[in-house]
């Protein structure tokens, strides 16, 4: 600090000499003198630059450049543009340690410091109060300890103060009363002490005032009032007695927060005036009395949090008019009543919680009609009644806890699709019936506690399709069966089903055995890993198994009898014609239905026939020119694609069999997933991932009405493209939409042609007009594989045979007839082996 000095007592001195000597110079001199000036403070600044840096750890990667005398071009400095005086120094977030120097001081240029987010210790240098023109100073999230210097109130110009999230003690200096122009105070998150100074509060300035997480103790001043902030925080402090009536004078407020305090007595009525507040935090105090329904006048209020105090009373239904309301926390406290009906006019509510109160009642329907809502939790009540189906109309819901009431009647199947649900809690109430199959569809779900209860009957199929379900509690209910239904559930990791009626073994597969022993205690019927092998009841069975023996053979020998009277009876036929040709293995096994996604894991083939009443023309979506599509909806409410091959086209297995080889193994974006398939009595069936908004000629020819602007922008001037190559078409000129360049990889126009005039016929309106798959692989076949070039004795016949066929149109007439292309095809070869094919015949075409 004394090398600074003595530094800037020689410049200042060699300053004066040149000013004086310049008052009878000339002009030259006079710019020499300038030149010089410039020269002697650039040193200067750079010296008390080097002297900050020295206080400094950890610098030498990122502080590399603080060399030369170029000072203004160095990290985080930022100078005047005339007078090159530094006016702004910025190193937050460079994970600087260290103190910070006094020689800071120094620097009286400067306009704004800003060393937050690093790992700056020590205290506050009293120098600081030297920069005169400073205006924003920021030291927050470092380690800083000591007091804060009474010198900061020196600096007049200053406007932002923020020293949060430091290790600042002491008492918030009564000083800071003569700042101004003091806009932004923010202490919060150190540990001061003591109680806030009385003074502060004439400022008429300030707009934003944070002391939140702290140690200072005392009551809130009544003078507080005076203030017209925006935001007041206050939170995590040790303040006593009542919340002052006058805050409800201060118009201002957009944020007030006394959370997590030791204030008392009521909430006053006269904060129903803060008509500009839109965030209420008063929640970890001890608050008595009722709710003030003045509340519901605060229209721009978003967030009312008044958790964990001691209010009693009724829910005020004035709190409906917050139609902005987001967060409703009321948890904690002894309210009671019932839930008024009209919350649900708060229209924009995300989360409800009501837990831990004295509430009694039913749930009210009307609650359906907060869409908004992802978070109801009313637990810990006393609620009674069922539960409203109603509530699965809350799609967004992430999280329902109805646990801890007088729930009863059984669990609505309509919860299942609550596709959003994360979390389910039910428990402890009186439920009856069964677990519903369909909550199978929670797709997201993560934990559902069912546990003491009166549910019964067996664990549902459909939850081992739960693959994010990570806790399963079935503890103190009435549930039979087995738990093999679960082995699938590979994500869960807390099981609890002890004191049910389970019975059988408890499997080892998937890593089951990771559950203990006190998962499933209470079950007499169960055994597992943890006993040995199972031992049976054969005392208890043996009759069981005798009265099934013996009802067994008396069905059975009246079954014989029936069928040799009708044998006996029946008059005697010659035997039908018998066609080998077309005969087909009759077998009274259901077809298979081979799964190839776990979209559709767990159906069977009657699922489907179910499912669409056994391909009901009602789930029909499309025909094709060999198929018919339907629209199947499988368990978990996803719905495929379900395309039915007609079974008298004698080409129908050939063209099953290739779009298996195809589609089955080519995985590509613009390409529907196949998601399995069935041989069936009906035709083959293929299951693809379903497209909504139509087929491909709705799109194109402007039919539904869900397409975007660009979409439909984009589309019509594709549409425009095809009518262009539609025109040249007709005209046989279709060649003159080929990009020119083509010629340097193909010679063979011809190919590029009927390759153009089949993706024509593909976009044909009626089915038939439009060629099967396979007759499309058979052309391309053809184009890659052409018959060997006539002998040189019939050199004419090519000639003619063009002429005869201008276009691909009468080709594939004639391959739709008597088959006219003779090249042979493989029928293991599949499409994407013919394309390459193709793509080889070019490449060799252009050699």
């Amino acid at each position: 600090m004394a090398t600074t000095a003595s530094t800037a007592a020689a410049a200042v001195l060699i300053a004066f000499f040149l000013l004086v000597a310049g008052a009878v110079a000339d002009d030259g001199w006079f710019s020499f003198r300038i030149f010089v000036i410039v020269f002697v403070l650039a040193s200067l600044f750079g010296a008390t630059l080097l002297d900050v840096k020295k206080s400094f750890r950890n610098v030498g990667n990122v502080l590399y450049d603080w060399s030369g005398n170029d000072y203004c071009s160095w990290r985080g400095v930022l100078c005047d543009n005339v007078t090159f005086a530094v006016a702004a120094l910025n190193l937050s977030g460079l994970n600087l340690e260290g103190e910070i120097s006094p020689a800071v001081g120094s620097l009286k240029s400067l306009v704004s410091i800003d060393l937050k987010s690093n790992g700056l210790i020590g205290q506050i240098p009293d120098e600081i109060g030297d920069c005169s023109s400073i205006k924003t100073l920021d030291l927050s999230f470092n380690n800083l300890d000591g007091d804060i210097p009474f010198s900061v109130s020196k600096l007049k110009q200053i406007e932002t103060l923020i020293l949060k999230n430091n290790q600042l003690v002491g008492a918030i200096p009564s000083t800071l009363s003569q700042l101004p122009n003091l806009k932004i105070l923010d202490l919060a998150q150190n540990k001061l002490s003591g109680e806030i100074p009385r003074l502060i509060y004439w400022n008429e300035v300030l707009q934003y005032l944070d002391l939140s997480y702290n140690q200072l103790t005392g009551s809130i001043p009544f003078n507080i009032g005076f203030l017209q902030v925006a935001t007041l925080s206050l939170q995590g402090n040790k303040f006593t007695g009542p919340i002052p009536s006058v805050i409800g004078l201060m118009q201002a407020l957009a944020v007030l927060d006394l959370s997590y305090n030791q204030l008392s007595g009521p909430i006053p009525s006269i904060l129903g005036n803060l008509t500009y507040t839109e965030k209420l935090y008063m929640q970890g105090n001890r608050l008595t009395g009722t709710i003030p329904p003045e509340l519901g006048n605060m229209s721009t209020l978003h967030y009312l949090e008044l958790n964990d105090n001691q209010l009693t009373g009724l829910i005020p239904p004035e709190l409906g008019k917050l139609t902005g309301l987001y967060d409703l926390n009321l948890a904690n406290n002894s309210l009671e009543g019932p839930i008024p009906n009209n919350i649900s006019s708060c229209v924009n509510l995300n989360s409800f919680n009501a837990h831990g109160n004295k509430l009694n009642g039913t749930i009210p329907r009307s609650l359906s009609k907060l869409e908004s809502m992802t978070s109801l939790n009313l637990s810990s009540n006393s609620l009674s009644g069922p539960i409203p189906i109603a509530l699965s109309r809350i799609n967004n819901l992430d999280i329902l806890d109805l646990s801890c009431n007088m729930i009863t009647g059984p669990i609505p199947s309509a919860i299942g699709s609550l596709e959003h649900l994360l979390r389910l809690n039910l428990s402890k109430n009186s439920l009856i019936g069964f677990i519903p199959a369909e909550f199978g569809n929670l797709r997201s779900i993560m934990e559902i506690d069912l546990s003491n209860n009166h549910l019964g009957g067996l664990i549902p199929q459909e939850l081992g399709m739960l693959q994010n379900l990570m806790l399963l509690k079935l503890e103190n209910n009435n549930i039979t069966g087995d738990v093999s239904s679960l082995v699938n559930c590979f994500s869960l990791n807390i099981l609890n089903m002890s004191y049910n009626n389970l019975a059988g073994v408890v499997p080892t597969d998937n890593n089951f055995s990771r559950f203990t022993p006190d998962s499933f205690l209470g079950n007499p019927g169960l055994c597992g890993y943890w006993v040995g092998t199972c031992r049976s009841s054969s005392r208890q069975e043996k009759p069981l198994i005798s009265k099934a023996a013996i009802l067994g053979i008396a069905v059975g020998g009246l079954v014989i009898l029936l069928m040799i009277l009708v044998a006996v009876c029946r008059p005697h036929s010659p035997p039908a014609f018998k066609d080998d040709s077309v005969s087909k293995p009759v077998s009274n096994v259901p077809p298979k239905l081979v799964i190839l996604n776990m979209n559709m894991a767990l159906h069977v083939y009657e699922d489907i026939m179910r499912m669409t009443e056994n391909l009901s023309e009602k789930y029909i979506i499309g025909y094709g020119a060999s198929s018919t599509v339907y629209k199947c909806v499988l368990k978990n409410c996803t719905p495929v694609a379900v395309k039915k091959l007609y079974a008298q086209y004698p080409q129908s297995l050939k063209q099953f069999q290739t779009e298996l080889e195809t589609v089955g193994s080519i995985k590509h974006r613009n390409l529907v997933s196949l998601q399995g398939y069935s041989l069936s009595p009906v035709g083959n069936l293929l299951f693809y991932e379903y497209m909504e908004n139509g087929s491909l000629w709705d799109v194109l020819h402007d039919t539904c009405d869900n397409t975007s602007y660009t979409a439909r922008k984009q589309i019509s001037q594709f549409v425009l493209l095809q009518m262009q190559i539609l025109s040249k078409t007709a005209s046989n000129a279709v060649m003159e939409t080929v990009d020119p360049d083509i010629s340097d990889t193909c010679q063979d126009l011809g190919e590029v042609k009927k390759i153009f005039q089949l993706a024509l016929l593909c976009t044909k309106r009626q089915p038939s007009d439009r060629p099967t798959m396979h007759e499309v692989v058979r052309v391309l076949d053809c184009l890659a594989h052409p018959d060997p070039p006539p002998k040189p004795a019939q050199p004419l016949s090519s000639p003619q045979t063009q002429a005869v066929l201008p276009s691909y149109a009468n080709e594939y007439v004639s391959l739709r007839g008597a088959g006219a292309l003779s090249c042979a095809t493989s029928s293991s070869t599949s499409d994407a082996e013919l394309f390459l094919k193709f793509g080889e015949a070019i490449s060799h075409n252009t050699e």
